[in-house]
């Protein structure tokens, strides 16, 4: 187990992609009119690539095409003092190849908030860090 200069658990890969595949909501974190934005969405791992279902002409879909993005998810428990967080650093791109489309629609992945989520958006997870606190 490797401890960071802070004393928190560095998480491996493996770890991370798996704290990552355990919770439905993340955080992308992009580029907005130069400032960054960070805004929750729902979400599902695709192998090693975060995909995120929006709709066509949202802020989203428009500001994370072919942009280098942030992705963070994380869990804690107050009491306890313990949790984890993961994040992952990679080019994203919107899809629109039909057959792959269609492969995306078939995941697992339900939007919470209403509307049509008819757009995707793949995030390539190449930097993939995590810590964990323990008591």
């Amino acid at each position: 187990m490797k401890i960071d200069s802070s004393g928190l658990q560095v998480l491996s890969r493996q770890e991370c992609m798996l704290l990552l595949a355990s919770t439905p909501i993340g955080r992308i974190v992009f580029t907005d009119h130069a400032l960054p934005a960070v805004q929750p969405v729902t979400f599902c791992l695709d192998g090693e690539r975060i995909v995120i279902r929006t709709g066509i002409g949202s802020k989203l879909a428009a500001a994370t095409r072919e942009a280098i993005v942030a992705f963070e998810v994380d869990e804690f428990e107050p009491r306890s003092r313990t949790g984890w967080s993961v994040t992952a650093v990679g080019p994203s791109r919107a899809v629109r190849d039909p057959a792959e489309l269609a492969r995306l629609a078939a995941l697992p992945l339900t939007a919470w908030a209403p509307g049509s989520r008819d757009h995707y958006i793949v995030l390539r997870a190449e930097h993939v860090s995590g810590r964990r606190i323990t008591p």
